[in-house]
């Protein structure tokens, strides 16, 4: 048998992992990935395997459909995140298929808190004109006594408000299927979106991508924001409408945004955000730890192994 692995940071330490596939007899098929394959290329490569872990490729019906025609028994969407897989089609054709949830909490809530930071006393700036030779002192926030605007109080969420917390700073959470504790009662306010945005010093997005979330950081949500707010995006790029993103930056609007993602990766070179110094950037990194890829690495293995009936889990 034979495993397709597109998932970048799980290719990264692939050595750790290969022996537990060879205990089972188990060749892995390990493409270059630097973000994603291409349609055409998974289109190839997919229906000559009996597992696929998928990274952040944009697993189709097509792509689906052609595997069912050829060798594919099974998928694990590593990661969190399953927007980019059509798990409706998996089902229609008879695939199993799971992701593996609850996994990066925290690592990507260290990064969200990483960006407020930065964009809070600019050190990302700093460190850029240091580099280029200006000796430059601009005047940071304090972040105690700030609302931090949370959007999303999933896994990542929740993590992240705990994380902001201890800075002593205000949290409002936007999430209408939030799950709250009585500890979460007592220390963040649950809000409607966009009730009370213009109170927001930072936007912090930790949703998933959904109809109903795409582009909810719009030029109407954006207008209703107060005047310097700072912009956080660790979830997923199309949450952000990026032109209305650069009218508010082009503007003063927005004073800065951190996003490790963007809704085109990798960042296209004539984007124009990359015209703003004071802006943060990452490259959809934010569950990329060794801990963290180790952890979720192992659950994809055992459920691959499960599906596919071999009888050695990870």
């Amino acid at each position: 048998m034979k495993v397709l692995i597109t998932c970048p940071p799980m290719l990264g330490q692939l050595a750790e992992f290969l022996p537990i596939f060879e205990e089972v007899g188990i060749e892995v098929v390990a493409p270059k990935v630097v973000q994603i394959l291409s349609e055409e290329e998974l289109l190839e490569l997919v229906p000559t395997v009996d597992g696929w872990i998928i990274g952040d490729d944009q697993a189709t019906e097509r792509i689906f459909r052609a595997g069912k025609a050829g060798k594919l028994k099974a998928a694990v969407k590593w990661g969190i995140g399953v927007d980019n897989v059509d798990f409706k089609a998996c089902k229609e054709l008879g695939i199993p298929i799971i992701n593996t949830p609850m996994m990066f909490g925290a690592e990507v809530a260290t990064i969200a808190v990483s960006y407020v930071l930065g964009l809070a006393r600019q050190t990302y700036y700093i460190d850029r004109e240091v580099r280029a030779g200006n000796w430059v002192k601009p005047a940071g926030m304090s972040l105690a006594g700030h609302t931090v605007a949370l959007v999303g109080f999933g896994d990542i969420g929740k993590a992240t408000a705990r994380f902001l917390k201890a800075f002593d700073m205000h949290i409002n959470v936007y999430d209408p299927f939030a799950k709250r504790t009585e500890e979460d009662e007592a220390n963040y306010r649950f809000l409607a979106f966009p009730e009370e945005l213009e109170t927001a010093d930072f936007v912090v997005t930790t949703c998933a991508l959904t109809p109903a979330t795409k582009h909810l950081i719009n030029a109407k949500s954006i207008q209703q924001m107060k005047d310097g707010v700072r912009i956080v995006n660790v979830s997923r790029g199309p949450i952000i409408d990026e032109v209305a993103l650069l009218d508010g930056l082009k503007s003063g609007k927005i004073h800065s945004a951190g996003l490790d993602v963007f809704e085109i990766e990798p960042l296209p070179m004539d984007s124009e955000l990359r015209n703003f110094d004071r802006c943060i950037f990452g490259t959809h990194n934010g569950s990329n730890t060794i801990q963290g890829v180790r952890r979720a690495s192992h659950q994809a293995i055992k459920s691959m192994f499960e599906f596919l009936e071999v009888g050695v889990t990870a």
